[in-house]
């Protein structure tokens, strides 16, 4: 079969033909979104603006980029609680059903303290929550409430003993009701009218209203998801090692997969907005025509269409290939954020997945369950980073600290050893920390590497 015609492609999605590609085909795909200096200089402008002005420059900042001008950041503790008689009390089961699974998933990520134990030496490994979590959750023309549980959830399982939260507000300076709502299903202390890059700044260096965190997680656009880098590097706050910025998926389909399941989950992760991706993976001419066509008439007819359109027209592709193990090696340079397997036998291909934030595996399981009930995070690496990174978890929100203890016959077994490396290094006191606690078998006295060595006189 040859190449689709212009004709029976759809403008929204690039057409890229790598059938007969043999070897890596990162090279024959375009890359991800880069960090590139405009923005990232833009957000350490932001950052510097926070650090050194406060509370004055949240209100500054917020009135340039949110238009409005916000003199309470604080949300009161009291307008948080009453959200959740104003929403729909439909949407407040939902809420309550999706935070019990969500909940549920994560404390399964628990375990008990690690011991391990050999010849005399006891390495135990404790956990210990940070003590200030810092939640980051879009706002704008998507107020993602999911996100407040998503990231809520496993710091509160995790033992967090604070939650602070930032979100953008609307254009009458207040956060959307849904949002607060969810906070206070989820136990969020703090609520904060901020937003952008500059609430990042906030959580990590503190301001006048705004306590510092230890920790800074939850998805944004590039200048959230770079100020969160950013401040990470400075060593000012710690941050998950995936990059959570826009919203990507690729789907995997073949003659079998239903094109409009295809096309409306490439659809569900495209409506976001700008700078995500979209990936149509597929090694059936036929499927790729029916899916790309479906994805147009459900675009046309959507109320997010300039969001849709925005994504796909500069973020979406049609990549047709040779077979299974193909549209694997392409799905594993992508790394995609979501990445769905739609074709007839969707297990098959889990052994070759490499790189994803998180895998859906046929008809009845789309990524919108996993973003919003499933149970597992939806604060997923983006932008590639799911070559090294994961879905938010527990850990995220936890300190491990190793206890060692050793008994003497353990320590006078092991220090000859400790010493040939510490002097190997150079490093002489290194080596009489442990040559001074052993009484050899013969004399019973002591020995001193650095005696020994003429370093110093006793």
């Amino acid at each position: 079969m040859g190449p689709m015609s212009p004709a029976q492609a759809t403008p929204l999605l690039t057409p890229l033909d790598l059938r007969g590609v043999t070897g890596n085909p990162a090279r024959h795909l375009p890359p991800p979104p880069t960090t590139d200096e405009g923005p990232a200089d833009s957000v350490r402008e932001i950052l510097a603006l926070v650090k050194a002005g406060g509370d004055t420059a949240l209100r500054d900042l917020t009135e340039r980029f949110d238009g409005v001008r916000v003199d309470t950041l604080r949300v009161p503790a009291q307008e948080v609680q009453a959200a959740l008689c104003r929403i729909p009390a439909h949407l407040r089961e939902a809420f309550e059903a999706a935070h019990a699974n969500i909940v549920d998933y994560h404390r399964s990520q628990l375990h008990p303290d690690v011991r391990y134990e050999k010849d005399g030496i006891v390495v135990r490994e404790a956990r210990r929550p940070v003590g200030r979590a810092g939640l980051y959750v879009p706002g704008g023309r998507a107020p993602l409430a999911s996100t407040v549980l998503m990231t809520a959830a496993p710091a509160k399982v995790a033992g967090v003993e604070t939650l602070a939260m930032c979100s953008p507000p609307g254009p009458g300076g207040e956060i959307a009701d849904p949002i607060l709502a969810a906070a206070a299903v989820a136990g969020v202390d703090e609520v904060y009218r901020v937003g952008g890059a500059q609430a990042i700044g906030a959580l990590a260096y503190g301001t006048e209203s705004i306590p510092a965190v230890d920790v800074i997680v939850g998805p944004g656009n590039r200048y959230v998801a770079i100020a969160e880098r950013l401040v990470a590097g400075e060593g000012a706050v710690g941050v998950p090692s995936a990059f959570t910025g826009p919203s990507e998926v690729a789907v995997v389909a073949d003659d079998s997969t239903p094109a409009e399941y295809a096309a409306v989950d490439l659809v569900v992760q495209a409506e976001h907005g700008p700078d995500g991706l979209a990936y149509l993976i597929t090694w059936s001419e036929e499927a790729a025509r029916a899916i790309t066509a479906e994805v147009e008439r459900i675009t046309a007819a959507s109320p997010r269409r300039a969001e849709i359109e925005s994504t796909l027209t500069r973020g979406g592709y049609t990549v047709l290939v040779d077979g299974p193990e193909q549209a694997m090696a392409v799905a594993n340079v992508v790394a995609a954020e979501h990445l769905e397997l739609l074709n007839d036998d969707p297990e098959s291909l889990v052994p070759l997945v490499r790189s994803a934030g998180a895998v859906f595996l046929g008809p009845w399981a789309p990524a919108s369950l996993g973003d919003y009930a499933a149970g597992p995070n939806h604060v997923l690496p983006t932008a590639r980073s799911a070559r090294f990174g994961s879905a938010l978890r527990v850990d995220d929100f936890c300190k491990f600290i190793h206890l060692v203890d050793v008994e003497r016959a353990a320590l006078d077994r092991l220090a000859p050893h400790v010493a040939a490396m510490a002097e190997s290094d150079g490093l002489a006191a290194h080596a009489d920390s442990v040559t001074i606690r052993t009484v050899t078998r013969t004399s019973g006295t002591r020995t001193s590497a650095i005696k020994a060595s003429g370093s110093r006189t006793p």
